[in-house]
């Protein structure tokens, strides 16, 4: 048998390779090539950046000269006419000086209408017949509280007019005698009015035995009127137990301790809807004072021109009278002839009053200017330092009158003695009950005279932003303060305040004066022929104001986005009546001279602010303007405001604003919208700049609009840019 073979053998061969490449050196000569190569990349780019530099730099040039240029020209443009334009808009704003005109009229009419009525009321203007007034009311005794209200609301209307003199009365008409006799008469009027209330309560409280109540054997009565509401409550029993004292149907009362309780006392509030507390402001501080300043050039001016016009009008007579006396000598004369002497020296009469006339008119534009001027001005130094519970009134304003209240001791009462009822009567008269006594060694405990508590109602038309604060006056110092009152509880739903009173006097409600500054927005819009509304949005709420001819109405508040009633809405008043209702219902949007201690405000300069407000109230018959976010980012030096052409009376959604910047001498529209990211003071496309807004919206205006401009009634405009210098919404939005 063969053999079987065996398995053959497996080879396993591994095989490596040995690079033979080496890493290839680089030479000296190619590494100085790469560096050249380098180098040369290096500089081409260099080259190429500064080709394109050069090249943008150029174009930067360019364009900047070809803007300069333009600039320029605009520039050569705007001087070119720049005369001719502000001599156009001093004939528009005659109309400022002739508003002023026709208001001397309004107050020389109405002094002849209450002559010619001949009702028995004084005049209060004319010293006799006020002080003769007021010398007979001091004689009349025995007037019932009823009959004192009566005559009141004459006093008050008295007192009121006077106040408008003060105000509306420009001083230059004024003689300062004349502000220190109607200031003297307000205090007089306003100290016998408080005398014969307090003459009326003591008549009342004796017959406090014949009128108590039934039930409680104490005496309460509440008298009410438009303008003063007395409460009064006799202590008759006596009981020391009855220490609450409520006043029927209302929420009015006191809380009294034992001590009070009693003793023979009479509890009386006097609930005065004004303020005869506060002290009188000098007429140059108080509310918009406008003592005007003349400036001094125009006076020269004015003289020598007068000067000039004096001496040559009797030259002229002079040899007028010569030449018709020859004439009349050579007895040649024509009647002809006469005639032509008599036109001359009618023409001569007539041009020289037409001359004193327009110097008149210039004298009343300076002298309007410069009271405008003056109302938008900022004092520069702070209201004086005040003590601590001291209320600055600069700060704070009082709201809601003046609750008069008082501890009198009960005066002898009236006892029937037969058929007749005799009462004894005190000299002296009413006598107020010192609450706490100025000795206290016979009392044992220190508690015996506790605070009062008293709850009082709020005034309706009244409007608190924040929780009032209540002040005590203070006779002594002549000043309102908050110390000696605590326990302060205001519920603004039923309209009630509580606190407690260390003792008693005229207390008052007090609010912030700029609760409602800064603004936060504001508008203007056109609702017809001479007639717009102003539209003032704070943080607590927007106020709209209808402004025609030369009356202001309130038309509606909204306060958290809710309607507000007021009894000023439907009512027209002259500006500054308007205005001194909206601050007494505490809607305060009228920035005092000192406002701006207070306030943080976008300082514009007084001057380009007051050519401003001038310029929109001339153009805002017919333009809508509104507050514009880049007004803040823009120097002092400048204003910003939004415009649109408004030809209709219904508001337009969403209207077409254009931004317009002015500088008080340069009007220009801007690039920007209010929606842009950054401010530019970049001039709009196609678009030119001029000395005043007025020619500025005519490149772009409607015919229709600027015959509305142009057709605006003098007092309308007169009555817009009051408004808004004494809103100064340029400054404080």
């Amino acid at each position: 048998m063969g053999s079987r073979p065996g398995p053959k053998a497996a080879f396993c061969y591994v095989v490596t390779f040995k690079s033979d490449r080496k890493k290839k050196k680089v030479t000296k000569a190619e590494r100085l090539k790469q560096l050249q190569e380098e180098e040369e990349r290096r500089q081409k780019e260099e080259e190429e950046a500064r080709v394109k530099y050069e090249k943008e730099e150029m174009e930067r040039l360019e364009l900047e000269r070809i803007e300069k240029e333009k600039w320029n020209q605009l520039e050569s443009k705007d001087l070119e006419r720049r005369n001719e334009e502000l001599e156009e808009l001093s004939l528009l704003e005659r109309c400022f000086p002739e508003a002023e005109k026709l208001k001397q009229d309004t107050r020389l009419l109405s002094q002849w209408k209450h002559y010619i009525q001949c009702d028995g009321s004084p005049d209060p203007s004319i010293a006799p017949e006020i002080n003769t007034f007021i010398s007979l009311w001091k004689e009349e005794t025995n007037e019932t509280f009823e009959e004192v209200i009566a005559k009141s609301k004459l006093v008050l209307n008295l007192i009121e007019k006077l106040k408008l003199i003060l105000l509306e009365t420009p001083p230059y008409y004024l003689e300062d005698k004349n502000i220190i006799q109607y200031q003297g008469s307000v205090l007089e009027m306003q100290e016998l009015l408080h005398l014969k209330f307090n003459i009326a309560t003591e008549i009342l409280l004796r017959q406090a035995s014949t009128l108590a109540d039934l039930d409680s054997g104490n005496m309460e009565k509440v008298i009410q009127d438009e303008n003063v509401t007395l409460y009064v409550w006799a202590n008759l029993k006596k009981n020391p137990r009855y220490k609450s004292v409520r006043f029927s149907e209302t929420q009015t009362g006191f809380e009294i301790p034992r001590i009070l309780a009693t003793s023979d006392i009479a509890l009386r509030l006097l609930h005065t809807h004004y303020d005869h507390v506060t002290p009188l402001r000098p007429i140059s501080t108080s509310f918009q004072g406008h003592t005007t300043r003349i400036p001094q050039f125009v006076k020269d001016e004015v003289k020598s021109v007068e000067a000039a016009i004096s001496k040559e009008l009797p030259e002229e007579s002079k040899q007028l009278e010569n030449e018709s006396k020859s004439v009349h000598e050579e007895e040649e004369t024509k009647c002809e002839e006469q005639g032509d002497i008599e036109v001359q020296t009618s023409f001569v009469q007539e041009e020289s009053d037409a001359t004193k006339c327009e110097l008149e008119m210039k004298l009343l534009s300076e002298t309007v200017l410069s009271a405008q001027l003056l109302l938008i001005e900022n004092a520069t130094e702070k209201p004086t330092f005040f003590e601590d519970n001291e209320v600055d009134l600069c700060q704070f304003t009082t709201l809601g009158g003046v609750y008069h209240l008082d501890i009198l001791e009960l005066p002898p009462q009236y006892k029937p003695m037969k058929s007749w009822m005799i009462v004894e009567i005190l000299k002296e008269g009413l006598q107020k009950y010192i609450y706490p006594p100025e000795t206290t060694e016979d009392v044992e405990t220190e508690n015996a005279f506790p605070p009062i508590k008293v709850t009082l109602e709020v005034q309706e038309n009244v409007i608190f932003f924040e929780d009032p604060m209540v002040a005590r006056w203070d006779a002594e110092g002549k000043h309102w303060q908050t110390d000696g009152i605590s326990n302060v509880s205001y519920k603004s739903e039923e309209r009630l305040i509580t606190f407690s009173l260390e003792t008693f006097g005229p207390v008052t409600l007090i609010q912030d004066t700029h609760v409602n500054m800064p603004f936060q927005s504001w508008e203007l819009r056109p609702l017809g022929v001479n007639k717009v509304l102003l539209t003032v949005t704070t943080v607590f709420t927007e106020v709209q104001i209808q402004i025609k001819e030369n009356l202001c109405m309130l038309t509606s508040i909204k306060l958290s986005d809710k309607k507000h009633s007021s009894t000023l809405e439907g009512k027209w008043m002259t500006p500054i009546s308007f205005i001194f209702a909206l601050k007494e219902t505490g809607l305060n949007i009228f920035p005092s001279g000192h406002s701006h201690f207070y306030v943080i405000i976008n300082y514009k300069d007084p001057l380009v602010e007051l050519k401003a407000y001038r310029q929109l109230a001339l153009l805002s018959s017919a333009f809508a303007f509104g507050w514009s976010k880049w007004n803040v980012v823009c120097t002092s030096k400048k204003v910003i405001v939004k415009l649109s052409e408004y030809l209709t009376e219904e508001p337009i959604q969403n209207p077409n604003w254009t931004l317009l910047m002015f500088s008080g001498n340069r009007a220009q529209r801007l690039k920007i919208n209010e929606n842009s990211e950054t401010f530019s003071e970049a001039l709009k496309e196609e678009t030119e700049f001029h000395s005043t807004l007025y020619h500025m919206v005519k490149d772009f205006a409607s015919k229709e609009a600027m015959e509305k401009i142009k057709s605006s009634n003098c007092q309308f405009i007169d009555s817009v840019c009051y408004m808004l210098l004494s809103t100064r919404l340029l400054s404080y939005s």
